[in-house]
């Protein structure tokens, strides 16, 4: 059971030593997505950091994903772990029940910046179609005020799907597509994503 096996950090790293042989110079991604953050599992706080400083050190990893509100200390603990490694990291909170107002979320873009993080990413629901706009408006406002360094935002479900064809005009720098099964709401088909976006941007 993988939801086990990531606690036996022998086997995640095995896990990871293989992708990088199949993957080869492919930017490798690693995430442990928190229950309290739309993930599988809960995870004590020393042994996510843990996780994420182990993984970093492999050599195996180019990026990890590390959820900005674990508490600041523990934030900056991993982001320099990460750098010394050679790492990046993308700094990320996720709203699975609301859209803040776009002040709200513009401070805690610019706080994650504010603590190292190579990109820092924010993920949004939207309880309306209103809740949309205020994540593309506070998208482009700390793109083009705020930002020394990429940015990622998405509006999830149904309502959100059109920031995740669209962020790129906006100033968001990545989106997410599914490969077979949505890990978020709203993620669209990777062969979907990649038409959408080719048609935006042919006409650039």
């Amino acid at each position: 059971d993988w939801y086990e096996d990531i606690f036996d950090f022998e086997k995640v790293e095995e896990t990871a030593k293989q992708l990088r042989e199949v993957l080869g110079e492919m930017p490798i991604l690693f995430t442990f997505r928190t229950s309290k953050e739309g993930g599988e599992k809960a995870i004590e706080t020393p042994v996510y950091v843990e996780l994420n400083q182990k993984i970093s050190a492999t050599g195996y990893v180019d990026l990890v994903d590390m959820e900005a509100f674990t508490g600041d200390d523990i934030v900056k603990t991993i982001i320099d772990a990460a750098h010394k490694a050679g790492v990046k990291v993308i700094a990320s909170n996720h709203d699975f029940f609301k859209t803040p107002e776009k002040e709200e979320i513009i401070r805690r873009l610019r706080m994650m910046q504010d603590f190292g993080a190579d990109i820092p990413k924010m993920a949004v629901m939207p309880t309306c179609k209103q809740d949309v706009l205020t994540l593309l408006s506070a998208t482009l406002e700390m793109s083009e005020k705020y930002a020394d360094r990429p940015i990622i935002t998405m509006s999830m479900a149904g309502t959100g799907v059109v920031s995740r064809l669209t962020g790129e005009t906006f100033g968001s720098a990545l989106t997410f597509g599914a490969a077979s099964k949505a890990s978020a709401p709203g993620q669209v088909g990777v062969h979907e994503l990649k038409q959408v976006l080719d048609i935006i941007h042919s006409s650039l």
